[in-house]
């Protein structure tokens, strides 16, 4: 077996470049093969291309240009440009100018030039950055205005002062109190867990006792939270925190605590700390809790007047032997009511069931036509007199002859009449049923006989026996 070729000589392409190299033979081909996801761009002369450290594309800066224009602007109107302005590069619709009382495309005036428009490419970083075109020369503008602002304050501090030393004392007391300002801030950022800071001298209440069934420790709150160990340190610690906790003045100060908290988080006072104005937030404290009471004791003094109080309806002798239990069986369905009572019909405001002029029936009680009317007597004239059974006939009679039913009605008994007059006379008379003779008793009944007779029968469980000799079809 033949050796391997030697590798290719390298002192003369020692300034030849990595792509002019030719291909390392001893270089596996799992790191010379280009992969797939790599694509087929770059140089294709360096066969290791895709092994090299690749530079970065920066999309961050790549924005688009506002405003910028492709030149100069046409003199004249454009077939399918922008009716308002005249640029090509946006409809009417789209235009951003002011609208004009008659556009470039009737005036042919002052046409704009068109936009340039970019197809600017971003990745997932550059879609979701804020600052992503902005230009950073825009806060000069801000930094010229504070400038000006604080001129300004420095002329304004430096009008009542007498010459350099006092403007210059007067900038040091300024920056004196922003400082001392800051530091003294115990507004909204005054945070609430100083009251859970101990003495660093003071043992851990976690590190007392590591015993599992004993008091436990409470991270959250800080406190011992089991009091059924009584035997132990941890236990005797834990009732010197309780009996601490409610004894003295310690309640009132916790309401004070948290009667400054809740002012600063809601209203944002600073005036009501607790330890640098005591005074102030126990007097409105006291002031809000008197106002409370007082609207308290009003409103249940109105409520009083307008119900009536318990004391005010029954004297106290007789209240204290009133028998307020009972031992009556009372028994409720399920929408609330009580069963077996006599139902109650809802009554309105306004007067019901009231009859006048003889009437039985209120107005409103019958409809007809569109009319509203009393049902006793079918009049449709409110507060008329009652003319019961005779004036529902009239009624009748009046709408009869409106409506020409009765003509119809007439005619039709006539007519009926007639017709089983002339079918009277048209059906013969029925032959007298005539009694057998000896003979034909005495012969016996014959074969036609019998079949007249079995057609003739009616069976008891025919379902149809019950509709022979009617003229009625089954519904």
């Amino acid at each position: 077996m033949p050796p391997p070729p030697p590798p290719p000589s390298r002192r003369n392409d020692s300034r030849a470049s990595a792509a002019s190299k030719e291909e390392n033979i001893y270089i596996p081909s799992f790191i010379s093969k280009r992969p797939f996801y790599a694509g087929e761009e770059g140089d294709q002369s360096d066969y290791l291309e895709h092994q090299r450290l690749q530079k970065s594309k920066d999309d961050q800066s790549k924005w688009y240009d506002r405003g910028k224009k492709l030149g100069p602007a046409a003199t004249k109107y454009r077939k399918g440009a922008c009716e308002n302005c005249g640029a090509m590069t946006h409809k009417t619709k789209e235009c951003l100018s002011r609208p004009r009382a008659k556009g470039a495309r009737w005036t042919g005036k002052d046409i704009q030039a068109d936009e340039v428009i970019q197809d600017v490419q971003l990745g997932w970083d550059a879609k979701r950055d804020r600052w992503n075109g902005y230009d950073p020369k825009e806060y000069r503008h801000t930094v010229s205005r504070y400038a000006q602002m604080e001129e300004l304050r420095s002329q304004l501090d430096g009008g009542g002062g007498g010459g350099k030393e006092g403007e210059e004392e007067g900038d040091e007391d300024r920056d004196d109190g922003e400082k001392y300002a800051e530091e003294s801030d115990m507004g909204r950022h005054q945070s609430t867990a100083t009251r859970q800071l101990r003495l660093r001298e003071d043992t851990a209440k976690y590190l007392l006792n590591l015993d599992l069934e004993s008091a436990k420790y409470d991270p959250k709150t800080r406190t011992m939270v089991d009091a059924g160990a009584t035997a132990d340190k941890a236990a005797q610690l834990f009732a010197e925190e309780g009996f601490l906790r409610a004894s003295g003045d310690a309640a009132e100060f916790e309401r004070a605590q948290k009667y400054a908290w809740e002012k600063q988080e809601k209203s944002g006072d600073t005036s009501q700390h607790l330890q640098a104005n005591p005074t102030a937030g126990e007097f409105l404290r006291k002031k809000e809790s008197e106002e409370a009471e007082k609207k308290k004791t009003s409103h249940l003094k109105a409520l009083q007047d307008k119900y009536g109080s318990v004391g005010s309806m029954m004297p106290p002798a007789l209240r204290s032997v009133a028998v307020t239990e009972s031992e009556q069986f009372v028994e409720y369905d399920e929408a609330g009511l009580i069963k077996g009572a006599p139902t109650t019909i809802a009554r309105s405001k306004y007067p019901e069931d009231v009859f006048t002029n003889n009437h039985t029936s209120v107005w409103g009680s019958w409809w007809s036509n569109f009319q509203w009317g009393y049902a006793c007597c079918h009049s449709f004239i409110k507060n008329s007199y009652c003319t019961g059974e005779e004036g529902k006939r009239a009624w009748e009679n009046a709408e009869r002859q409106r409506t020409g039913a009765g003509l119809t009605q007439d005619a039709s008994a006539e007519a009926e009449k007639r017709d089983t007059h002339e079918k009277e006379e048209a059906e013969p008379a029925k032959p007298v049923a005539k009694k057998r003779t000896m003979e034909e008793m005495m012969g016996g009944i014959t074969e036609a006989e019998l079949d007249e007779y079995r057609r003739k029968r009616t069976a008891a469980d025919d379902p149809m026996a019950k509709y022979l000799g009617q003229d009625q079809l089954a519904s």
